[in-house]
């Protein structure tokens, strides 16, 4: 049985930053993982391109049961930090909106960098090793399909649910679990939205028309692309208030920035002879305005109670979804291993010495647009730092 200082199970983001930062303080590191490629979800991240970071990361851009759990992580660990490895490896990029940061090229600039940090701090990295066992006494025991290892620390680095077919799976939750750790309820994040009956009805027809609207739910507001799908809803803004929607109702406004009854109601003034569907496409795409003007009458011809019954469904449009496209679509998954059994500078278990846990798997999940890699890279740097 071969002993290392640390063993990390999981050679995604996260994994692969903790194992770096653990390896450059001179630890003995092995890095495990059941896929045969290290960084699967860094490779198909951002179209390809990998939305590597965010430059305005703050902890009210993440979601937690503890919601201040993920500050001294993102203090220590900052967009800067990384955007200055980045540099340091030469790999172009760009601000693409909202401080979100992508590569000019391949996400595999990144995986590159990171492997190359990874090897030139000594860590030893084995794809294809299928976890059989996980046991600990005076030191971890990790059993595998090609042998067993041993370590001081052992850091769970395998993420959560969301898409399955990278090989995603409930490993950190049962290993959590197996060691007395908590488990908040796991559900998609970043996913989109189903609706059913007449709704669907109305939005199948329209799948791929987008627009920017603002997505209300409860208290939570976000002002991006909507876009229609065969299911139902997708787009930025839906991705971001499904991470927060559980039940119920929530609201768009599909025209934000705009007075909708001051507008058609000086259009009837201005051109009463005019189609509604025709000053709709105006302000929204042609097959939106065309489906919800199908009958074409003209604005001389509405009331103007009417128009302003329309405008008022058009900016405070309320729908409620049946649920989700699940983990199959999500990008993250929200909930996981319980903050309060994790220490938030060292992401060490406040039970169980030398367990860790970081990236997805733990209760902290990031806003669209980079921040979850950017927990990643943070959560990882803290145990690296400390394992």
């Amino acid at each position: 049985m071969t002993h290392f200082d640390v063993i990390i199970l999981g050679a995604g983001a996260a994994g692969l930053m903790c194992a770096i930062t653990a390896g450059q303080r001179g630890r003995r590191v092995l890095l495990l993982d059941h896929a045969a490629e290290p960084g699967a979800k860094i490779l198909i991240s951002g179209g390809g391109r990998c939305n590597f970071t965010n430059t305005a990361t703050a902890p009210g851009c993440f979601l937690s049961d503890k919601p201040h759990f993920a500050h001294s992580a993102l203090d220590r660990y900052t967009p800067d930090h990384f955007i200055a490895l980045v540099q340091r490896y030469g790999i172009a990029f760009h601000e693409k909106a909202k401080g979100q940061l992508f590569c000019d090229g391949s996400a595999r600039a990144i995986v590159a960098m990171l492997l190359g940090e990874a090897r030139a701090a000594g860590v030893d990295l084995r794809m294809t090793h299928r976890i059989t066992g996980l046991s600990k006494a005076d030191t971890f025991r990790i059993d595998t399909d090609h042998g067993t290892f041993s370590a001081t620390s052992l850091i769970l680095a395998t993420g959560g649910l969301s898409i399955p077919k990278l090989g995603a799976t409930g490993f950190a939750y049962d290993a959590a679990r197996q060691f007395g750790l908590r488990i908040k309820q796991t559900r998609p994040g970043l996913v989109p939205l189903t609706f059913g009956d007449e709704l669907l009805t109305l939005m199948r027809p329209l799948a791929g028309v987008s627009l920017d609207a603002d997505v209300t739910y409860l208290r939570h507001q976000f002002h991006d692309a909507v876009l229609f799908t065969h299911r139902g809803l997708s787009g930025p803004a839906i991705l971001q208030i499904s991470s927060y929607w559980r039940e119920g109702p929530i609201s768009l406004n599909l025209l934000p920035g705009l007075d909708a009854a001051a507008f058609l109601l000086d259009r009837k003034r201005s051109r009463p002879k005019a189609e509604l569907r025709t000053v709709l496409a105006e302000q929204l795409p042609q097959r939106l305005a065309q489906s919800l003007a199908a009958d074409s009458n003209r604005l001389a011809d509405m009331p103007d109670r009417t128009l302003r019954t329309l405008a008022q469904q058009l900016q405070a449009w309320t729908i409620t979804p049946t649920g989700t496209e699940g983990f199959a679509k999500a990008e993250v998954t929200a909930g996981g291993i319980d903050t309060r059994d994790l220490s938030s500078k060292t992401m060490q278990s406040t039970t169980v010495p030398g367990l860790f846990v970081i990236g997805e798997a733990v209760d902290v999940t990031g806003w669209l647009g980079g921040y979850n890699f950017q927990w990643a890279w943070a959560s990882g740097w803290c145990a690296g730092e400390a394992a």
